[in-house]
């Protein structure tokens, strides 16, 4: 979408991430995952989705690049509904990271993992080594980009797992608990990462300091509906709210005594 001269038309960055809107899905066994969602991401924000197993978290994010379809509802990525004629460039904006990166790294180096989506969109030659140089540079791996992936350790591997959808330049990046498994030097090192991205980011997670670290509002999914919606601190420290939510912060932690990076 061009931006107008005209002061009556909306610009390009003021188009939101992401529009999820009236959103309800039921399983073929019946099961009904969610009762009506509606959000907004704006370009540029990080959000995270919290909320208890079962709340419907997995099945929203399924709904953001068009895996799960065919609900009441809509869902729309730069203004672009998500849509069967749209997948192929929905998938191009919407790029998830999963919470096991053994899950998308199967190629035998790091580099050819990384180059696997974009050549699959027909990118070839000195383009495609320029998109994987930069994607493995914005995650500090490019020194290991002729390594089997196997060889690398778990944070490493999640790192490349990042750049691996790092290189099909998404607008939004939605990380899986992207925090579990990793020792307190691997956390550091992606929070940091993540901070440096000009992207959009929707972070799926059960850890609420690195919620609290990282993104400024956070979203309440519980029991297929947004609950709540607001600054991360502000939801962290309404006890009630937490309880009811089934959330628990860590033995200790005082989210009002925590000061967040910049």
């Amino acid at each position: 979408m061009k931006a107008s001269s005209s002061p009556s038309s909306p610009s390009a960055s003021s188009v939101p991430s992401l529009e999820v809107t009236g959103l309800a899905y039921a399983y073929p066994d019946g099961h009904q995952a969610l009762f009506g969602v509606d959000l907004t991401v704006g370009a540029g924000e990080r959000v995270a989705l919290l909320g208890p197993n079962g709340a419907g978290k997995t099945t929203l994010v399924l709904h953001l690049n068009g895996i799960l379809t065919g609900g009441l509802g809509g869902v729309r990525v730069g203004g672009l509904p998500v849509e069967k004629k749209n997948l192929a460039e929905i998938r191009r904006r919407v790029g998830i990271v999963f919470q096991d990166p053994d899950d998308q790294l199967f190629m035998p180096t790091v580099r050819e993992d990384v180059a696997f989506g974009p050549a699959a969109s027909g990118l070839r030659g000195p383009e495609l080594e320029a998109r994987v140089r930069r994607a493995l540079e914005r995650v500090g791996m490019e020194e290991f980009a002729d390594r089997p992936p196997h060889h690398l350790s778990f944070g490493q591997r999640r790192r490349v797992a990042v750049a691996t959808v790092l290189a099909m330049e998404p607008q939004i990046l939605v990380l899986d608990e992207p925090s579990s498994n990793l020792d307190p030097a691997s956390r550091r090192e992606l929070a940091d990462i993540l901070r440096s991205l000009d992207v959009t980011v929707l972070m799926v997670t059960h850890d609420l300091p690195y919620a609290l670290e990282l993104c400024p509002r956070s979203v309440v999914l519980s029991g297929g509906v947004i609950a709540a919606d607001g600054p991360t601190r502000d939801l962290l420290c309404d006890e009630e709210l937490m309880r009811r939510h089934r959330l628990e912060l860590p033995f200790g932690f005082d989210p009002r005594t925590v000061t967040v990076p910049a």
